[in-house]
């Protein structure tokens, strides 16, 4: 059903896409739908979470002895790439971008729970092997998050393309910049 969602999405936005669109495409009835989810935005924040936490697990480099920031910072900036060429996020931010809203302004999401759960243990990793500043981890992997939110989010809205210096690869090495720089002990 969450795949049917996500094709609906994809084609005609989160606005346009309706639970008897979702429930044709998944072959499902629109009742078996309405036991699991109210609404199409509910649908679409579990798909939201389904897509976004799974790209944030596969960014993670596996542990092959490196010190936990120089991995987490790879990982990290992995994951920021994918999320912002991720297409569900493409179609959102083109057609449905008040979708958004709520996680950046007023609420944490699912996706941003599973994200800082993630870098709560990376920032403790961090910590007891020596790579990360000791500091209150809670915070250290919300201000992580405040940080990757705006480069995954705005980084589109202010590259050039006749300048390399401003091109989605020069912001991600900034990125990489801040972030060593943020946790760097």
């Amino acid at each position: 059903m969450l795949d049917a969602a996500r094709d609906c999405v994809l084609a005609v936005g989160v606005r346009r896409t309706t639970l008897t669109d979702i429930a044709r495409r998944a072959g499902v009835s629109r009742m078996t739908l309405y036991r699991r989810w109210p609404d199409v935005r509910t649908i679409v924040g579990d798909l939201m979470t389904r897509e976004w936490t799974a790209l944030a697990t596969a960014a993670q480099p596996p542990d092959d002895g490196r010190p936990t920031r120089e991995r987490l910072v790879e990982g990290l900036v992995a994951g920021v790439r994918a999320f912002r060429d991720h297409p569900l996020l493409r179609k959102i931010v083109e057609v449905d971008p008040e979708l958004l809203l709520p996680y950046v302004l007023d609420r944490r999401g699912a996706s941003q729970e599973a994200f800082l759960a993630i870098l709560e243990a990376a920032v403790r990793a961090g910590h007891a092997d020596g790579s990360v500043r000791p500091d209150h981890p809670v915070r250290q992997a919300r201000a992580v998050l405040l940080v990757i939110q705006s480069f995954a989010l705005s980084v589109p809205t202010m590259t050039e393309p006749a300048d390399p210096g401003l091109s989605p690869d020069a912001f991600d090495a900034e990125l990489r910049h801040t972030l060593e720089r943020t946790l760097a002990p």
